[in-house]
């Protein structure tokens, strides 16, 4: 399978079923023709639909019926259940070593695939992200040993490397992750090239394996951000074995606390707490800001778990090494988003989802007074999580107006997580669709790619 190189935004394929149908060359139709075949039903495509975008489960004789056309024993469908018995694009490969050359062998593994891979859903549950991160926690890392591949490279090559990520950092957060993800793979696949066939010390290769696991890291945002779930993990998990590789403790955290929200995002609330608590164990000694950013993570799962009173402790612990952070700390570059306009924005997030939307309100309105106009995205995502707290405070029109606002900022900087949100904030509205405004706000949402 050869390495995709266009620029236009992929088809996401939202559920297993999307994939089967991707790849047989089914339509809607198609599935719903088999199954009244089979089981002399009518065949009405709303109900293949219904399966893969409400998570509907077919009963037992659809089931039956589709496993017999795709050559899908009953007992595997007996054993894995829906959707999981659905092949489904293939796994998410996490077995390589925890040594250098198991990394190059991930990377290689992400490179050849995570472009390509177009699955809108998590390949990788829970349970085995958290086997992952307790991998990260335990093994320690080799030496680097000096590569005697190609050319030579040196200190002020691997500098000039170095000193694009800047620039790279600001397009993906400008242009938002479908625009940034196809420039970011490209880079990561160059790193990866010297890594393999180029002759460096072993100081040079640790840097080298650390502008890696950067890469892998701001390309597996930019994939999560464009709603492409398994190539994010992906460049997550061969990322975090390069920061293991790189013995960069903190980046390897930061990776982690990326794998987290995903499942935050996914409700797998649970795990996400087990990856937040094992960033901030594995993190070392770090920052103040990058602590903070730890426990913030943390918090939110908590918050997500219902635990009030650990959320508030963590809220309190990561206020107070905010409280701690000077202009003469020698952060990770990639703390940079995480100013006081970022730390208002958790915090309001923690306490919208533990019902507590007065003082998400109080938070989101600071985040947003502090926020550059120039965070397009992130101004977005907290306008819109702004408009639904104002619906929980019973302010439909004013929520209404801030979903107004949010979708230039969408178009501008496209995510398809922003998209999702601005759908569901819009649900949450206590007004009939024949509202003038709302029938305006749902004109404004169909120019959206959800």
């Amino acid at each position: 399978m050869g390495r995709s190189t266009g620029l236009r935004a992929p088809v996401r394929l939202v559920h297993p079923l999307s994939v089967v149908r991707d790849e047989q060359g089914w339509t809607f139709q198609d599935v719903v023709d088999i199954v009244a075949k089979a089981t002399r039903r009518s065949a009405d495509r709303r109900k293949a639909w219904r399966w893969e975008h409400w998570g509907v489960e077919p009963d037992a004789e659809s089931q039956a019926a589709l496993a017999a056309e795709l050559g899908i024993p009953m007992k595997e469908v007996h054993r894995l259940g829906w959707p999981g018995w659905l092949p489904d694009g293939g796994p998410v490969r996490t077995g390589f070593p925890w040594t250098r050359e198991g990394t190059l062998q991930a990377l290689d593994d992400t490179l050849e695939h995570a472009m390509l891979d177009r699955r809108g859903f998590m390949k990788l549950g829970g349970e085995a992200l958290t086997v992952l991160a307790g991998q990260w926690l335990t093994e320690d890392p080799e030496p680097v040993t000096a590569a005697l591949a190609g050319g030579r490279i040196d200190a002020q090559f691997v500098a000039d490397l170095e000193d694009g990520l800047p620039r790279l950092r600001r397009l993906e957060a400008r242009l938002g992750g479908p625009r940034a993800r196809h420039l970011l793979g490209a880079e990561l696949d160059t790193v990866a090239g010297i890594l393999k066939e180029a002759s460096y010390t072993d100081r040079i290769g640790r840097r080298l394996l650390r502008l890696g696991a950067e890469l892998a890291r701001l390309a597996g945002w930019s994939s999560f951000d464009a709603g492409l779930h398994a190539a994010a993990q992906r460049y997550w998990t061969s990322g975090l074995r390069a920061a293991h590789a790189a013995d960069d403790r903190a980046l390897g955290a930061n990776i982690i606390k990326s794998l987290s929200l995903q499942c935050y995002d996914h409700g797998l609330f649970a795990d996400a707490r087990a990856l937040a608590a094992a960033a901030v164990d594995g993190v070392g000694e770090v920052t103040a800001r990058t602590l903070a950013m730890l426990l913030l993570r943390q918090a939110r799962a908590a918050a997500a778990c219902g635990d009030h009173a650990e959320c508030d402790r963590l809220l309190s612990a990561a206020e107070t090494q905010m409280d701690r952070t000077g202009a003469g700390d020698d952060d990770p570059a990639w703390t940079g988003y995480f100013d006081a306009a970022e730390f208002h924005a958790q915090t309001a997030t923690c306490h919208a989802d533990l019902g507590r939307p007065r003082l998400a309100q109080r938070h989101f309105a600071t985040a947003l007074d502090l926020m550059p106009a120039a965070k397009s995205r992130d101004l977005a995502t907290y306008t819109v999580q702004s408009a639904r707290t104002h619906t929980a405070l019973g302010d439909a029109d004013h929520a209404v107006h801030l979903l107004e606002t949010a979708i230039p900022m969408i178009t501008a900087a496209p995510s398809q997580r922003n998209a999702a949100r601005a759908a569901a904030a819009r649900a949450e509205l206590p007004l009939t669709a024949k509202d003038p405004k709302v029938q305006h706000l749902d004109q404004l949402l169909g120019t959206l790619a959800a």
